[in-house]
């Protein structure tokens, strides 16, 4: 029987006899009795195990270590009282296999840092239970919610000819030692993927709601708590729909997210509440029952320059039409002048990729950031561009090869109606709901730079 079973099932009975496999958390050994505390996984909560010594391996059992394998035979003890509500009179134990004795996670603290080196041992930590219980929820949520709203889930390639960002910071795949990429496997110069949203653009125009939800990779040299190689983006694309439809679905996802999460993962959240970040519940309730506050650009540009007059000490304080806003910007913007999640629409063109929907202004383009407290951007979308001389002349703007994104940009020429979707980092949404400060501490094996260990 599994532990989770156990410890939510509603029809357990005092003295039902039970058996369980399961790890080892700790070993309290004592002359006549010792306890167990084992988990086997499928809860964060710990099962208490009482032997004694009419066992007769009752002294090897006290010498059991911790991480050991155990099979426990015995008849459940409701313990009502307690803080847990039952526990196993053993009547039996095998041990299965034994750990070594210089197994790292000993029953003491440990800090991230030295968690990160062991990266195959730290799911069995309750922290990294919890992280990756609630990423596993939140991740069948993401599904969950797109196919409920009717949308088809595509799949993107990984191995791609085009820098969907255009940003140059995409990992070259090749056989060769060299540059002569004609001669190479694919004929041509071929990358890891950035985004999957050119593709998806595709499909959205045969099936109008599509979204993707895979591994994507940039080959940014940023050594920070925020960045990873490899992670996974969450990336709808709605055809004949504008960029107020798109603020909307993000902020309904969001919130059907989060929902999940508490319905699912109460025991996980109040422990990342309790060592993670306090008041992490209430914040993300305040999130859930938030409407999003929204703000033009040129408008939050205003509300800066004038919160810089009054005092406030960023870091940049240049504020001007055209910046590309920092953390600090956004996070103030969210946290202190409106204390919701805010949207901010109809950026600066320069400073937004080529293929977002240039307004009638000139100098503005259909996008929109999602910014939330304690983090800043979480979520960047746009209404896409849908005249093809205009994307063009863009891309030659910016140097970007034309002649690699000709199938792209011909989708204009063959009934091109509007487009709109968004990206969503799926760690960075992650490093919200738990309360992690490292985008390292949300992925179970990450890539950064210089670190490849696992």
């Amino acid at each position: 029987m599994e532990i989770y079973e156990l410890l939510k099932g509603k029809n357990i009975k005092n003295e039902q006899e039970v058996k369980v496999v399961a790890r080892v958390r700790s070993n309290r050994p004592g002359k006549a009795v010792g306890f167990l505390v084992i988990n086997d996984g499928t809860s964060l909560l710990d099962l208490q195990v009482v032997y004694k010594s009419n066992l007769d391996n009752f002294n090897d059992i006290s010498q059991v270590r911790v991480s050991s394998i155990i099979e426990v035979i015995g008849k459940i003890l409701l313990t009502p009282d307690k803080e847990q509500k039952l526990e196993i009179q053993a009547e039996d134990i095998v041990i299965l296999d034994e750990a070594s004795q210089d197994y790292p996670l000993q029953k003491k603290e440990h800090s991230l840092e030295f968690l990160r080196e062991i990266s195959h041992l730290r799911s069995r930590t309750k922290t990294f239970q919890s992280i990756f219980k609630i990423r596993s929820v939140a991740a069948y949520a993401i599904h969950r919610f797109f196919q409920e709203e009717n949308y088809v889930y595509v799949t993107t390639p990984i191995i791609t000819e085009n820098d969907a960002e255009g940003a140059g910071e995409s990992f070259i795949v090749t056989t060769l030692k060299n540059d002569e990429y004609e001669k190479d496997f694919f004929g041509k110069k071929a990358c890891l993927t950035v985004s999957g949203q050119l593709n998806g653009e595709a499909y959205a125009q045969a099936f109008k709601k599509i979204y993707t939800f895979g591994p994507t990779f940039r080959a940014e040299n940023s050594n920070t708590s925020k960045h990873a190689a490899e992670f996974w983006m969450i990336e709808p694309e709605i055809a004949f729909e504008d960029l107020n439809f798109n603020i909307a679905l993000i902020e309904k996802m969001i919130k059907f997210i989060i929902n999940e999460v508490f319905n699912k993962c109460s025991d996980e959240l109040e422990f990342c509440d309790k060592n993670l970040e306090k008041g992490l519940i209430n914040k993300l309730k305040h999130i859930s029952n938030s409407n999003f506050e929204r703000i033009t650009y040129t408008d939050a540009i205003e509300v800066l320059k004038k919160a810089v007059d009054n005092g406030q000490n960023f870091e940049e304080k240049n504020i001007f039409f055209g910046l590309d806003l920092g953390t600090e910007h956004e996070r103030f913007l969210c946290e202190k002048h409106f204390e919701k999640p805010t949207f901010i629409t109809n950026y600066p063109k320069e400073i937004k990729a080529f293929y977002m929907k240039q307004n009638s202004d000139g100098k503005t383009v259909a996008a929109t950031d999602l910014l939330v407290p304690g983090i800043g951007e979480l979520v960047g979308g746009s209404q896409r561009e849908d005249n093809y001389e205009k994307l063009v002349a863009r891309c030659e703007e910016l140097k970007i090869d034309v002649k690699g994104l000709s199938w792209y940009n011909e989708l204009r020429n063959f009934g091109y109606y509007k487009s709109s979707g968004f990206g969503l980092g799926f760690e960075r949404l992650i490093m919200y709901i738990t309360g992690a400060s490292n985008i390292r501490d949300v992925i179970p094996f990450p890539r950064t730079p210089r670190n490849l260990l696992f």
